[in-house]
C-alpha cells in the first residue's frame, strides 16, 4: 500500500486514447499583456524553467503530488501571494473530441461551485496543447491514506467529516450537480483536517425528470442500478455512495467486496453488508437509510441531515442545506494591494465581476484566504491536493489510533426492512439472496489486513456500454 503512486487525481477513463505525460515540457508562450509591471512580479501565462523549479504563469512548480494516464498534479507556489496551490495539468494532445467535451464540463461545473467542503477552483490556464489547472492544496492527503494509516475512525470523529461531506454533495444536488465518483481517495483533508471534496471528472448537471444513462464511477462505491444498466435521476447514486464511505469511515473496510468486478456486483445487488459489534444502533439505522438497493426508496440528504446520527453533539446546530454567501469581489484591501502588485484597477474590476478564472482572480482569491506572508517569512501553508500523512497527535477529535475490528456481531440487508437482523437479502428492485445466513466478513479491515489495493480502489471506470457493468468484468476490474 505503501508504495502505490500518490494521490491519483485523474480518473483512469478512456485509457485507451491516454498516455501518461510523464515528462513533458511546455514549450515557452510569449505573455499575452505586458509581463513587465512595477514592484512584484508578474508573469501572464508565461512559461519558464530554472535549474531548480519551472514555472507556469505566476506559480513555481515546486513538485509531482500525483500523476494520471494523461495529466499530473504538481504542488506549486503563487510567487505573488506565496499561497501554496495544487496544479493539475492536462495533456490535450492525448484526448479525443468526447473526452475533451468531459474535461471542459468538468472546469465549468467547477467554477459554479463554492463550498467550504469542495476544492476549489483559482485559475485556468490553456494553450494549444496543455490545461492547467489552478486548485486548493489539501495538504492532509486523502482520507483513504488517512485510514490505512490510522484505522477506523470513531464515531464521534466520523460525524464530523460526515457532516462536512453531506453538506457539500447537497449543496452539489441544490445547484442540479451530481458528482459521481464519491470515494475516500477523491475525499482529501485540509491542513485543519478538514474534507474537501476533489475530482469532478465523472460530474454532471441534471435535470429533475430526465434520466442520465452513463454508467460511471468506482465499482466498489455504485450504486445497484448502475451495475444493473438502468438510467438514474442523479442525486440517488451519490446517496448510495455516501452509505459506502460513512461504512467505510466507521468500520475500516468496504461494505461490499469481491475478487472481480462479477462477484463485487453480486455482492452488491445482493445488498448485504456486515454491522461491526462497536457500530452504534443509531449508525446502523442511518446505513439503512443511505444503502437500500432500490434508489426510489433511498433517502434524500435534506432527509439524511435530520437524522438522528448526524446531530448527535450538535442539537442546537442540526445540519441544514448551505447558504453560498454572496461572491465578495469588492475588498478594498485586497484590490489596493494587487494594485501595488502591478495590476490596473479597470482589469481587477472586470475580471472579477465577469469571474474569469484568470491571473487577476486568482490572486484576489488566494489573497482572501489567509493573510499572507511576504519576503523574510516561513511560505504559508495553510492549504487545501496534497500528500503528506498527519501525526496522530494532531488529528482532531481522536486522542489515540483506532485499531481495526475484524469481530462482526450480526449481518444485516440492503432492503430497508426495520430489523436488527437481516431476514431477507433484497427486495424488489433485484436484491435476491438467503434470509440471514452468516457470510465470512466481505470488507477488509484497515489496517492490518487489507485485501484490496489502491489501484484496485481506486479504479474509475466510464461506460456507455451497459454490459460492460451488466455482466463481466471489464479489463483491469480483476483488481478488487
Amino acid at each position: 500500500m505503501s508504495t502505490r503512486t500518490p494521490l491519483p487525481t485523474v480518473n483512469e477513463r478512456d485509457t485507451e486514447n491516454h498516455s501518461s505525460v510523464d515528462g513533458f515540457v511546455e514549450p515557452p508562450v510569449p505573455p499575452t499583456k505586458s509581463a513587465s509591471r512595477h514592484s512584484l512580479p508578474r508573469c501572464r501565462n508565461s512559461f519558464t524553467s530554472t535549474e531548480e523549479h519551472p514555472h507556469i504563469g505566476n506559480y513555481r512548480l515546486l513538485k509531482t503530488i500525483g500523476k494520471g494516464n494523461f495529466a499530473k498534479v504538481k504542488l506549486a507556489r503563487h510567487v505573488l501571494t506565496g499561497r501554496e496551490v495544487a496544479v493539475k495539468i492536462i495533456d490535450k494532445t492525448q484526448l479525443n473530441p468526447t473526452s475533451l467535451q468531459k474535461l471542459f464540463r468538468e472546469v465549468r461545473i467547477m467554477k459554479l461551485l463554492n463550498h467550504p467542503n469542495i476544492v476549489k477552483l483559482f485559475e485556468v490556464i490553456e494553450t494549444e496543447k496543455t490545461l492547467y489547472l489552478v486548485m486548493e492544496y489539501a495538504s492532509g492527503g486523502e482520507v483513504f491514506d488517512y485510514l490505512v494509516a490510522h484505522g477506523r475512525m470513531k464515531e464521534k470523529e466520523a460525524r464530523a467529516k460526515f457532516r462536512q461531506i453531506v453538506s457539500a454533495v447537497q449543496y452539489c444536488h441544490q445547484r442540479r450537480i451530481v458528482h459521481r465518483d464519491l470515494k475516500a481517495e477523491n475525499l482529501l483533508l485540509d491542513a485543519d483536517m478538514n474534507i474537501k471534496i476533489a475530482d469532478f471528472g465523472f460530474s454532471n448537471e441534471f435535470t429533475v425528470g430526465s434520466k442520465l444513462d452513463t454508467f460511471c464511477g468506482s465499482p466498489p462505491y455504485a450504486a445497484p442500478e448502475l451495475f444493473q444498466g438502468k438510467k438514474y435521476d442523479g442525486p440517488e447514486v451519490d446517496v448510495w455512495s455516501l452509505g459506502v464511505i460513512l461504512y467505510t469511515l466507521v468500520s475500516g473496510s468496504l461494505p461490499f467486496d469481491g475478487q472481480n468486478l462479477k462477484e463485487l456486483r453480486e455482492r452488491v445487488l445482493r445488498g448485504k453488508y456486515r454491522i461491526p459489534f462497536y457500530m452504534s444502533t443509531d449508525c446502523e439505522n442511518l446505513l439503512k437509510k443511505l444503502l437500500v438497493l432500490n434508489p426510489v426508496k433511498r433517502g434524500s440528504l435534506e432527509q439524511i441531515m435530520k437524522d438522528h446520527w448526524m446531530n448527535v453533539g450538535h442539537e442546537e446546530e442540526e445540519l441544514k442545506p448551505y447558504i453560498e454567501p454572496e461572491a465578495d469581489f469588492s475588498d478594498s484591501s485586497r484590490i489596493e494591494l494587487m494594485v501595488t502588485m502591478g495590476f490596473p484597477k479597470d482589469e481587477i474590476t472586470e475580471s472579477l465581476q465577469s469571474q474569469k478564472y484568470d491571473d487577476v482572480m486568482a490572486t484576489y482569491l488566494l489573497l482572501g484566504r489567509k493573510a499572507p506572508e511576504f519576503e523574510g517569512s516561513e511560505p504559508l501553508t495553510n492549504s487545501i491536493l496534497g500528500q503528506r500523512p498527519r501525526p496522530t497527535s494532531d488529528i482532531n477529535n481522536s486522542s489515540s489510533i483506532s485499531p481495526a475490528h475484524p469481530k462482526v456481531t450480526r449481518s444485516i440487508s440492503a432492503n430497508q426492512k426495520q430489523r436488527r437482523y437481516s431476514d431477507h437479502g433484497g427486495d424488489d428492485d433485484g436484491g435476491g439472496g438467503g434470509g440471514g445466513v452468516v457470510e465470512k466478513p466481505i470488507g477488509p479491515s484497515v489496517p492490518p489486513a487489507v485485501s484490496y489495493t489502491k489501484r484496485g480502489q481506486a479504479l474509475s471506470v466510464e461506460s456507455d456500454h451497459r454490459e460492460e457493468w451488466d455482466g463481466g468484468a471489464p479489463a483491469g476490474a480483476q483488481h478488487f
